[in-house]
């Protein structure tokens, strides 16, 4: 176990092996607590959490309500703000409301860290925990042949996990990590389908 303390949280991080599963457990001290169950679910975390960037992101919205152009301007790279946030959001971190426009002005979305807390408390495989860890930290022109060919899969209709993992040859981990991976595609208990941001 370790044991990392900055700004406003102090985080532990622990993996116990036992027998042939891994246990692993994430705490964040704060206020509301996020519950991980599912493995695959560490994949947009440790995103979020193993870039510099989408830390930052994190941290100015968990301070106060911020816009995506608020952000750039606190950060100074409005592509890159774009993608944490969208990140944050599938990953359930952050909650989105409107902004009451200024006279003049068009509303906007404004974001809010919806959690100070995270529990992670699961049991998997030594073997799936290193399939999720090293697909998490793939580049995007690495998992792109997989990525573009399971979004087909999806469009075409086939949505189900288990022909899914028939037809394109991979685990149900590794695919259910992808599509927590990617911008388009979202796990639905036993299926992928395609994203569709909540307004």
């Amino acid at each position: 176990m370790y044991v990392r303390q900055g700004g406003n949280f102090r985080e532990k991080r622990f993996i116990r092996f036992d027998g042939q599963n891994t246990v692993a457990g994430l705490f964040v001290n704060g206020k509301r607590t996020r519950i991980i169950n599912d493995p695959s679910d560490l994949v947009p975390l440790l995103q979020a959490f193993g870039s510099e960037v989408h830390k930052k992101v994190f941290d100015a919205l968990s301070k106060n309500w911020h816009t995506e152009r608020e952000l750039a301007e606190i950060l100074g790279d409005g592509s890159s703000v774009r993608r944490s946030v969208s990140l944050l959001r599938k990953s359930g971190l952050v909650e989105t409301k409107w902004r009451a426009p200024e006279r003049g002005e068009s509303p906007e979305k404004e974001y809010h860290s919806t959690y100070s807390r995270v529990q992670a408390n699961f049991g998997t495989s030594v073997e799936d925990l290193s399939e999720l860890i090293n697909l998490t930290f793939m580049s995007e022109e690495e998992l792109r042949s997989v990525s573009e060919n399971l979004l087909k899969q999806v469009r075409a209709g086939n949505t189900s996990l288990s022909n899914l993992a028939r037809e394109l040859g991979y685990s149900q981990v590794f695919l259910r990590g992808v599509a927590k991976r990617s911008e388009k595609l979202a796990v639905r208990g036993q299926r992928i389908e395609l994203y569709e941001e909540e307004h």
